[in-house]
């Protein structure tokens, strides 16, 4: 079972895309099954109402011609390329019931094994369903400014460089960064952020998302065929064509298990047949043999489930890159995190502000100058600085003779004094904080104290995913120990590692796996890329989902969510336990109904509901994973 993104119609510049869904008419398998439904009941109302035998017959072979022309082809086809396909199998049952006079029982046969295809096929759209919206969130056209004026162009021949209009309520053409002008952009769609966003110049803007209203020129970043939305369609395509080992397995064995259908069944007829039985019961009791021994239940019992999971994790904002991703995190065991950008936002803030004693300043005194002095600069502790002014609501002076240099800091005068703010010593940091020292007039007035921001769901999922492994994950970090302390303690976590390089973060990844553990990481997915592709599983958290995260990790969350890795390892075993149902199901059918066509006598109905009953079952099975129930259930809990 695979799932293929077609081609979709795409949304227009300013409106809003559509949420698509695969009717059921819509696909050819359910039009033929219908079609063959239509044609047995207007058979067996012929066949009950007395007319000629030659009109009940006459529509059982359209319902054989509607259901079975398209399995016969593809059974054919596979026996030309010298595979034995289990459709062909159920073709061959069918028209040898008809060639004993079974003619009703096996069209009922065709119409119940055409209705399980259609099952099948709209199971495949509807997982494709789920993702495939992100098609329709970039638009198909965008107005480029050139120095002629504005053209209107379509997205696909945008290159880097270019620069778009984008105008109230529409739809932004490509990644890029915005040059001039103030607005608001709904990218829930992408970074998962529940209010719009405030863009100004310099600002990042993401194809697909919603320009609020204001207008903005912004400059393409990004070549539109690599955008994140792209990329994402691209990762879901991916998936769908891949196949978990367990599924490999089957498809392994499903050839040699359907010969020995075709030899058991000559053994079924040819054996009663030369101690007596005659001729007609021999080749019923073969026919439903080889119907209610054929793989179909098994077949289907793996990738419904494990793509179910694919699609409803795709919808949250995470991007499970193939089946057999999605299956190795369901078997994970532990787990390590990186600190900066996974447990914590990876944007500093003010802790602490700490005026000196004969400055003075108060602490919002010696906030505001050092706001006052920071806020022409576009460092992230100087944002960090005049967002905490800001948030008290301190008025903030102008700033003249700015100037700044790296590594060590700014200068500049304000209400005519000097002042500088740079970073203190490390060793006079106490807790882990960077510390900031303030002066004025080359006098020393004060420090600040900032720190990584923790994010707000680091503890709940932390305490999620203990209980999922049975352990605490451990802190695989290249901060200070300090730091690394600080944050594993806010998270309840005891094994940390601090001042790890890159390749030292491998190294503790093997060692767990050394240890017989099957470790999941997860990181920021930039320099934690060497630690994601050595462990079992790894998961990158990415704003918007960098390059080397998605090269790289497994899965991707890409709304920037910590909760959801939890939930996504809980989906994955979810699938895995369905797939485990599902296998027994189909296996207990196959037995039982083989068992009693041997032993006893299984009318060939029975042995068609039986066997086209527990398919259907498993297929439906699988798709229980596309519920939001089955997300909500793996979220952590908030306390």
């Amino acid at each position: 079972m695979s799932v293929t993104l077609a081609p979709a119609p795409r949304s227009s510049a300013g409106a809003p895309a559509p949420r698509r869904r695969t009717r059921v008419l819509a696909l050819p398998e359910a039009r033929w099954a219908l079609a063959a439904l239509v044609a047995f009941l207007a058979g067996l109302a012929a066949d009950l109402g007395g007319a000629p035998s030659w009109a009940g017959g006459s529509l059982y072979a359209v319902a054989y011609v509607c259901g079975g022309w398209e399995p016969a082809l593809e059974g054919l086809r596979a026996l030309r390329g010298k595979t034995l396909d289990v459709d062909l199998l159920m073709i061959v049952a069918a028209l040898g019931a008809a060639a004993i006079g079974q003619v009703l029982d096996g069209a009922l046969l065709i119409v119940i094994f055409a209705t399980s295809g259609a099952l099948e096929a709209l199971a495949t759209a509807r997982t494709a369903d789920s993702v495939r919206g992100l098609l329709d969130l970039a638009p198909t056209t965008a107005t480029r400014v050139t120095h002629h004026g504005e053209e209107t162009v379509p997205t696909a021949e945008l290159a880097l460089g270019d620069v778009l209009l984008i105008r109230p309520g529409e739809r932004i053409g490509a990644d890029g960064t915005v040059l001039d002008g103030v607005s608001e952009a709904d990218q829930a769609t992408i970074t998962g952020e529940s209010l719009p966003v405030v863009k100004r110049p310099g600002d990042d803007v993401f194809a697909g998302t919603l320009n609020g209203t204001g207008a903005l020129r912004v400059r393409v970043g990004r070549d539109p065929g690599d955008s994140v939305i792209a990329r994402i369609v691209a990762l879901v395509e991916e998936a769908s064509r891949t196949k978990a080992p367990t599924q490999l397995f089957i498809e392994k064995i499903e050839q040699r298990y359907a010969v020995g259908v075709v030899v058991a069944t000559l053994a079924v007829f040819g054996i009663p047949l030369a101690l007596g039985e005659n001729l007609t019961d021999a080749l019923l009791r073969a026919m439903t043999f080889m119907i209610v021994a054929s793989p179909c239940a098994v077949v289907l019992a793996t990738m419904p489930p494990l793509l179910s999971a694919i699609a409803n994790a795709g919808r949250h904002g995470v991007l499970v890159k193939s089946a057999v991703a999605m299956e190795r995190l369901g078997e994970i065991d532990a787990t390590a995190l990186d600190k900066t950008g996974t447990l914590t936002e990876g944007t500093p803030e003010v802790t602490a502000v700490r005026p000196l004693p004969g400055s003075g300043l108060d602490e919002d005194a010696l906030l505001a100058l050092a706001a006052s002095a920071e806020h022409p600069s576009e460092h992230p502790l100087a944002r960090a600085v005049v967002g905490a002014a800001h948030a008290r609501g301190l008025p903030l002076a102008p700033a003249t003779d700015f100037t700044a240099a790296p590594g060590r800091g700014i200068t500049a005068t304000v209400n005519g004094a000097v002042v500088t703010v740079g970073r203190a010593d490390p060793a006079e940091a106490e807790h882990g904080e960077t510390l900031v020292r303030v002066t004025r007039d080359g006098a020393p007035v004060g420090t600040l104290a900032l720190t990584d921001r923790l994010r707000p769901d680091a503890p709940a999922a932390v305490s999620a995913l203990t209980t999922l492994t049975g352990a605490a994950p451990t802190l695989l970090t290249g901060d200070n120990a300090h730091a690394a302390a600080r944050v594993a303690a806010a998270t309840g976590l005891t094994d940390l590692r601090a001042g790890l390089l890159p390749e030292d973060k491998v190294n503790a990844v093997r060692g767990l796996q050394d240890a017989g553990r099957k470790v999941l990481f997860v990181g920021d997915g930039v320099n934690d890329a060497p630690a994601l592709a050595a462990a079992h599983a790894g998961v990158a958290l990415g704003r918007a989902g960098s390059d080397l995260a998605l090269e790289t990790a497994d899965a991707v969350v890409v709304r920037d969510e910590l909760a959801a890795v939890p939930a996504v390892v809980r989906l994955s075993r979810t699938a895995r336990r369905l797939v485990a149902q599902n296998l027994v199901i189909a296996g207990t059918a196959i037995t039982g109904l083989v068992l009693w066509d041997l032993i006893g006598h299984l009318p060939l109905p029975l042995g068609v509901a039986g066997h086209e009953g527990s398919t259907v079952l498993v297929g439906l099975n699988g798709l229980r994973l596309l519920g939001e129930s089955a997300w909500r259930s793996g979220q952590p809990q908030h306390t």
